[in-house]
């Protein structure tokens, strides 16, 4: 019998499209029987995401639980992860009564960072438990180091703005660091903290990075001694993990590839916030004009203002034809670069883009699921981060790889203020023509072929999958003695 494992995906493509690969490589590399439970909010719009994975594995057992309204439960001010939060403890039921539905059933669960709630229900079903990191190795470190931080330490930190410290690893700059760390007293920190313990009591944890990636926090997770609270081989390095370009017959293709298709190599900058990401009335403006002021084309994936809220378009509440209406965007500036640029609402292709031959640079929020996807097809970045661990990203991607250069003036767009169309259009230019800008696609395409080789038959990352397999097996064999 093939051994059989449930992944749990909270709401965001951000966490659905890992667990999802995940998911495959599991199935396809590995020989597991795999069950992937999705949250949502959306039912259609997830299931028409996930098409793509089920069409050619017809043996992955998808199964998305009834979607939650949550929205009479918290006001209007509650935090992305008070609603992740609340939406995930709202589907255990459901979560519970499916897995009961299942013969056989599975033996373990995986779950990303919001998922740890499921814990004690998949203990209670006699099952083992992992978490599956869904960010970079430095976060990894921070997260599993909380509950035996120094809290004088911490104290320096979040009070004096002192850099925060972690053995084994680089320290956390204040401007870089976690948005828990900025509302101590308050819920978001402890359900951090709480969340963090789960994962240091899970029987394993998975996280989406690989060796030569981020070799000095690698190292730290790997020693027992150096954080604490790890048991021995108890974390595994199984990334890149990420989408894979889909090929469509030429009449099924999206308008902005076939667009695409008809321009120079690495001529066009890719300009996308996540599926979660939004700016202001105002930033948007100034991101128009400044991508007229660079004079580069570009492909911009757009969604309505929101004031005041970084993720607003994560839980969206209003219609897609809404939505799609551009009149938030300058007067004329459609119509002003339809010859050099295309304006897509809402949603594009974007590992197909990002794969495509013609595009040099990507503007992103620096959400780890897309950084990935950027180093996996070597395209240099533009470091645009907005909230939760983006900072700690763009950091790494700016300063340790040089595959990125980072915006200024962040800091005033997070007081009400905004990063101006000269500086947009500054370093568009810096990515796109510069020397600077070939010398990041130069190493970004070096760091593609790492980590091709990180997940190939031999690499490191496939190596770590198999030792988790290999422990997760005789788990099963022991239970059935």
């Amino acid at each position: 019998m093939q051994p059989h494992v449930g992944l749990l995906a909270s709401p965001g493509m951000g966490h659905l499209i890992p667990a999802m690969e995940l998911a495959k490589r599991l199935l396809t590399h590995h020989r597991f029987t795999v069950t992937v439970f999705i949250v949502t909010t959306d039912s259609t719009t997830t299931r028409s995401h996930i098409l793509q994975y089920t069409s050619s594995l017809p043996s992955l057992n998808i199964l998305i639980l009834p979607p939650l309204d949550i929205s009479h439960k918290l006001g209007p001010d509650a935090t992305l992860a008070a609603r992740v939060g609340l939406t995930m403890f709202d589907s255990l039921p459901s979560l519970r009564s499916s897995i009961l539905s299942i013969n056989p059933r599975p033996s373990a669960l995986i779950v990303d960072l919001f998922g740890t709630l499921a814990f004690p229900m998949a203990r209670d079903l006699g099952m083992l438990t992992y978490v599956f990191i869904t960010c970079n190795a430095w976060f990894t470190a921070v997260t599993v180091y909380l509950p035996v931080i120094d809290k004088q330490m911490e104290d320096r930190h979040v009070y004096h703005h002192e850099p925060l410290r972690l053995p084994g690893c680089k320290p956390v700059r204040f401007e870089d660091t976690l948005e828990p760390f900025l509302f101590r007293d308050g819920p978001m920190y402890e359900g951090y903290l709480k969340a963090a313990k789960d994962i240091i009591s899970a029987d394993g944890i998975l996280v989406n990075t690989w060796q030569d990636l981020e070799p000095a926090a690698v190292k730290a997770l790997m020693d027992r001694d150096v954080l604490g609270g790890i048991p021995e081989r108890a974390v595994y390095f199984v990334g890149p993990l990420v989408r894979g370009r889909e090929a469509k017959p030429e009449e099924k293709r999206e308008e902005v590839l076939r667009w695409l298709d008809e321009q120079e190599v690495e001529s066009v900058i890719y300009v996308s916030f996540g599926s979660g990401g939004t700016l202001s009335a105002a930033q948007i403006a100034e991101v128009a004009w400044g991508l007229e002021l660079s004079e580069q084309r570009f492909v911009w994936v757009v969604r309505p203002p929101v004031e005041e809220d970084v993720s607003g378009s994560f839980f969206q509440v209003k219609g897609r034809k809404e939505l799609e209406r551009l009149d938030y965007l300058p007067e004329g500036f459609v119509e002003r670069t339809e010859k050099v640029g295309r304006v897509v609402p809402l949603w594009a292709p974007q590992a197909e883009i990002l794969g495509h031959a013609s595009v040099g640079g990507f503007v992103t929020h620096c959400g780890w699921n897309s950084t990935l996807e950027s180093l996996g097809n070597g395209v240099g970045m533009v470091a645009w981060p907005l909230y939760a661990e983006q900072r700690m990203n763009a950091r790494v991607m700016v300063e340790e790889l040089g595959v990125a250069v980072r915006v200024e003036g962040l800091e005033s767009e997070s007081e009400g203020g905004v990063v101006g169309r000269e500086e947009v259009g500054k370093v568009v230019r810096r990515i796109m023509v510069e020397e600077e800008g070939k010398r990041i696609r130069k190493r970004a395409k070096e760091l593609k072929v790492s980590g091709e080789k990180a997940v190939s038959e031999f690499g490191s990352s496939h190596h770590s999958l198999c030792l988790m397999t290999k422990d997760f097996l005789n788990y099963v064999e022991a239970q059935s003695l």
